[in-house]
């Protein structure tokens, strides 16, 4: 079992922007391990902090399931395993989704019935070199601070995700936009309670937990159909990967070839193409031109990791043609 399996599989960019993604994580839980206790400490009665607070905690997991994901897909396929071990990506993927969803879902309700009951959360003060001081001031404080790394994070982890094809990557990017709007909200929910908005806090904590449910609404939807295996997308699910438009351009140009249908499976940062071809009439092509078509096909993408052809008289009715033909 030899552990760069999957960095075989990559370019020079590739491995390069692996390496970066993973030191990106590492630097995320190492922001995370110092926010998460600071954040607690001054967390109080505040609605809007605890729903912070959880987050935070929650926000560990797409780096944590990014890293082991990383781990278990290097390992070589295998009898048991023949393609792999690439579904690893889109299992940490749902992990990470249905983590957010269920800790949303509490959140929302909790924070809801707080604003339904009417709660007024006391925020009170703290004695700080013989002055008595608002402890509302400590908690925007630091909530300010936690907002610049997770921006840059974020940014960054959405150009690798982009390059690297993967979807928990851009999971956690997208989890990086929400810890900075997150604490965004929760300096509005603390401010209001000093303004003597007393409905502010909650309302903050309903943002702030709605945001929660719906990234994880997002991931765990985009892990499923990825697990069940839809047509390859794009990193972040928006249209069909060009990838498969490359493939079907490829085999189209070939003299033998007379039309092309694919079906294409995302195996989680890796394509397993199934490419069905029916030969010009007169010209089924020798094994070595099929093996060269196979290899050129391999070599349009990294991604193309496993590129299977096949003449066929006729194509099966789930097989795709290219992007905007029927």
């Amino acid at each position: 079992m030899r552990r760069d399996a999957l960095r075989d599989g990559l370019d020079d960019d590739g491995r390069r922007a692996l390496r970066s993604a993973v030191r990106m994580e590492w630097a995320t839980i190492a922001f995370l391990a110092v926010a998460i206790p600071v954040v607690g400490v001054v967390t109080g009665s505040s609605q809007a902090m605890r729903a912070a607070w959880v987050e935070d905690m929650l926000s560990l997991a797409p780096p944590l399931a990014f890293l082991v994901a990383v781990r278990v897909m290097a390992r070589a396929a295998n009898p048991r395993y023949p393609y792999g071990y690439f579904r690893s990506v889109g299992v940490a993927h749902l992990v990470a989704g249905v983590a957010l969803f269920a800790m949303g879902s509490f959140l929302l309700v909790d924070s809801a019935l707080t604003l339904v009951r009417g709660e007024r959360p006391p925020i009170g003060s703290v004695e700080v070199f013989g002055q008595s001081v608002w402890l509302g001031w400590f908690m925007m404080a630091v909530m300010a601070a936690t907002i610049p790394l997770p921006i840059w994070f974020g940014r960054v982890k959405m150009r690798l995700a982009r390059q690297l094809h993967n979807k928990v990557l851009y999971a956690d990017a997208d989890m990086n936009k929400a810890d900075w709007m997150t604490a965004v909200g929760s300096i509005v929910g603390v401010g209001g309670i000093g303004l003597g908005i007393w409905w502010a806090d909650a309302a903050a904590a309903i943002f702030i937990s709605g945001s929660i449910l719906w990234d994880g609404v997002k991931n765990t939807k985009g892990a499923i159909t990825d697990l069940m295996d839809t047509r390859a997308t794009t990193f972040d699910d928006a249209k069909p990967h060009p990838d498969i438009d490359r493939i079907h351009d490829h085999l189209s140009s070939l003299r033998w070839v007379d039309e092309v249908r694919t079906r294409t499976r995302d195996q989680g940062q890796f394509f397993h193409v199934e490419a069905f071809v029916r030969p010009r009439r007169g010209r089924m092509p020798r094994l070595a031109e099929i093996e060269q078509a196979q290899a050129e096909c391999r070599a349009l993408d990294w991604k193309m990791h496993d590129v299977v052809i096949v003449p066929v008289r006729e194509f099966p009715e789930t097989a795709s043609a290219r992007s905007g033909e029927s």
